[in-house]
């Protein structure tokens, strides 16, 4: 079984100590009961890896000797998920999903249809989400952390999606109306591939001619509807499949 992963800022050369403390340390320590000789991998949450021993551990932080250092490269294409924002008690398990999946960055947006609305409260909402991609990554053992961008307006939307255009990107917005599937879309050396997830009443008809003109595919994931916190999730383990990202 591969050595559990906490993240650290900053990570010394082979050879030196890392202190292992704050929230991280006091779940290593505290949680998961983490013992002298245990060997844990380090992560600065940005692609640097670093094999590790426990030397000392203490109530509520770990010390540890570096033992190598090396890079993990980034899966291409990148994925970023545009999330309209899911109903409160399922907003974190969205998050959770996808990082599990694999996506790399995630834009929470605040659709037409959204029960949930961030508009006086968008900092806590955006902090919650962070810290569920982190734990969420710390869970699956990922070198890199989840980029959480801060509440888009469709507005902003539009704009990320005629930017990501221009940079050779494809763009899908999965919807029960689209005459095409995600599967039939070509990703042949994108850079990057934007999905797009309504909330739980939908894209309106509005959002959906706005996203078409400004480039977007209107694309069906699959013969079921699913809820708009498990369609990211589904969408990020067909595109593993379906490009070099696996």
């Amino acid at each position: 079984m591969a050595a559990t992963v906490f993240y650290l800022d900053e990570i010394p050369e082979p050879g030196a100590t890392a202190v292992l403390d704050g929230p991280e340390g006091r779940h290593a320590a505290t949680v998961r009961r983490t013992r002298v000789g245990e060997a844990i991998t380090l992560s600065d949450g940005h692609g640097l890896l670093a094999d590790s021993e426990v030397v000392a551990a203490h109530k509520d932080r770990l010390e540890l000797k570096v033992l190598d250092r090396r890079r993990a490269e980034p899966w291409t294409p990148q994925v970023t998920v545009v999330q309209a924002l899911p109903k409160s008690d399922r907003s974190e398990l969205a998050i959770e999903l996808m990082t599990e999946a694999g996506v790399d960055a995630i834009v929470p947006w605040q659709a037409a249809r959204c029960v949930s609305n961030w508009e006086a409260k968008a900092r806590k909402g955006v902090d919650k989400w962070r810290a569920a991609a982190r734990q969420a990554a710390r869970q699956s053992r990922r070198a890199y952390i989840p980029d959480v961008a801060d509440l888009h307006t469709t507005r902003d939307l539009l704009e990320l999606v005629r930017t990501a255009k221009s940079n050779g990107a494809v763009v899908a917005a999965l919807h029960e109306s689209g005459t095409a599937r995600l599967t039939g879309l070509s990703f042949d050396g994108v850079p990057e591939i934007v999905l797009i997830v309504g909330p739980e009443g939908g894209l309106d008809d509005a959002e959906l001619t706005a996203l078409a003109d400004a480039g977007a595919d209107i694309v069906l994931l699959g013969p079921t509807v699913l809820r708009t916190s498990t369609a990211a999730a589904v969408a990020l383990g067909a595109l593993g499949a379906l490009t070099p990202r696996w």
